[in-house]
């Protein structure tokens, strides 16, 4: 293959993830990793791509300002996310009150809270699937008031956000649409970003749940700083990132 496919190629996959691996690069291409390592540093040089530890990152600076509707995103790394939720679910003990926010990682993580929780652990979440997970599993649930979000099935708006304010979570677990160094925790969404802001700031303890594509993206509100959250996700695409905040790598 030449070069100028190689670009072709590596490009593409960053428009499509956002972020790569020279390891699974070097796979699609059937090529060297040495080699994916040369094409990556011309196309920085380039001013194309942002090299980073293992692989690159886009650098495109699009802000993503709409939300992909729950069918969509239920169908996108759901192996990741499979592994990162059921990391997440063992974080929970007896007596937590807990709040988990709406979204299909956040989603995966209920079939795996131990049911030994029962009677001892609280849930609230803004998820309306959420809630019915959590309610059929016997978990005591609580929901918001407010406006129900058709396209990611969230509980948003004024009395959700006075709801929260009210609450003292000892966790909570929130999902992510990008992860920037600078930016922050982003979510194209006003009313859902006032929503998780106010989680955050009540919880003694968040966690924000990622696969690794989420990583130098960048959605239209920041709702929270990289450094108040612990990040748990499949693979860190650049290292930079751990001397920002704590993150968690889980593997299958």
């Amino acid at each position: 293959m030449l070069q100028e496919e190689r670009f072709e190629y590596i490009l593409s996959e960053l428009n499509r993830k956002s972020a790569v691996k020279v390891a699974e690069l070097a796979v699609d291409l059937k090529t060297s990793e040495s080699t994916v390592r040369r094409d990556i540093t011309e196309l920085d040089e380039m001013g194309k791509l942002k090299k980073v530890f293992g692989g690159a990152v886009s650098i495109s600076g699009s802000i993503n300002t709409v939300d992909a509707d729950m069918t969509t995103r239920q169908t996108e790394n759901v192996c990741q996310k499979e592994t990162i939720a059921k990391y997440a679910a063992s974080l929970i003990n007896e007596g937590d009150f807990v709040f988990i926010d709406a979204g299909t990682t956040t989603e995966h993580m209920i079939k795996y809270i131990d049911s030994g929780l029962r009677d001892s652990a609280f849930f609230v979440t803004n998820g309306i699937t959420h809630a019915m997970l959590l309610n059929r599993r016997g978990f005591r649930t609580y929901v918001p008031g407010g406006i129900l979000k058709a396209s990611t099935e969230a509980i948003v708006g004024a009395s959700a956000v006075e709801y929260i304010k009210e609450c003292n979570f000892d966790k909570c677990f929130m999902g992510v649409n990008g992860i920037d160094m600078v930016k922050g925790f982003t979510t194209p969404d006003m009313d859902e970003a006032r929503v998780k802001t106010a989680v955050m700031k009540n919880s003694y303890m968040a966690y924000v749940l990622s696969d690794s594509t989420k990583f130098g993206n960048v959605s239209s509100v920041t709702f929270a700083k990289i450094k108040s959250a612990c990040v748990i996700t499949d693979s860190i695409p650049d290292q930079a990132y751990s001397k920002l905040t704590v993150i968690k790598e889980v593997k299958e």
